[in-house]
């Protein structure tokens, strides 16, 4: 069912369990996509997680939706507007408080799961309020440390979990990008998993079932 009466357009997949407060999955999808991307993933995932995949804010023309615009045009190759990513960043941080409190899921128990840019957001609002977020699935992007609030190094890390892959003839965001998230968590002590599958810029089917397996040991 498709539900909007929180600050970001959702699609959702309820959790199995009834009893108490679920754990809950947020998906991120990449530049130009939408909610129905990631979505698909849901069915073969575990049934306790409720499952929220978020539409990104800025439509794009002519379809599809962006966390942050990215200027083809510019003089020295892409430009990312920086500042529309942080706006994102805590905007999908709102979002997650509003979610689990009009849908009563458990606030200790959040993974977030994003693809390409939706990768990217997720690194920065772990990594900025890890406080609220357990595990995160980190597909075909990178950390971009110019969107992680200030302070991140002072953070409390301790009982975050990262899972981050990469394509290694990603054609789209180049390997050597994913390959230093691995030394960056490291350098904070984040328990993480980094591993390269032989494929572009997508989600083979090992890599599915490789974060499907790490997710269900974690939630």
């Amino acid at each position: 069912m498709t539900t909007a009466p929180l600050s970001l357009e959702h699609i959702i997949r309820p959790s199995s369990i009834t009893s108490s407060k679920p754990p809950v999955l947020f998906m991120f999808h990449g530049y130009g996509s939408n909610e129905e991307d990631l979505f698909s993933f849901a069915e073969e995932l575990p049934k306790e997680l409720c499952i929220i995949s978020v539409r990104a804010p800025y439509p794009m023309q002519p379809y599809g939706n962006a966390w942050y615009a990215i200027n083809f045009e510019a003089d020295k190759g892409k430009w990312n507007d920086e500042e529309q990513a942080a706006l994102s960043r805590d905007k999908i941080k709102n979002f997650i408080d509003e979610a689990c409190s009009t849908y009563g899921l458990d606030q200790t128990n959040v993974s977030l799961l994003g693809f390409s840019q939706g990768t990217i957001l997720s690194y920065a609002v772990a990594l900025s309020y890890p406080e609220k977020i357990k595990n995160v699935i980190a597909l075909s992007g990178y950390i971009n440390e110019n969107i992680i609030l200030d302070n991140y190094k002072e953070n409390n890390y301790s009982h975050l979990s990262i899972y981050a892959s990469h394509g290694n003839v990603d054609q789209v965001i180049p390997v050597s990008w994913a390959q230093k998230a691995p030394e960056f968590l490291k350098s904070l002590d984040i328990d993480h998993l980094y591993q390269e599958f032989p494929v572009g810029h997508g989600v083979a089917p090992q890599n599915f079932y490789a974060f499907k397996e790490w997710l269900s040991q974690k939630i």
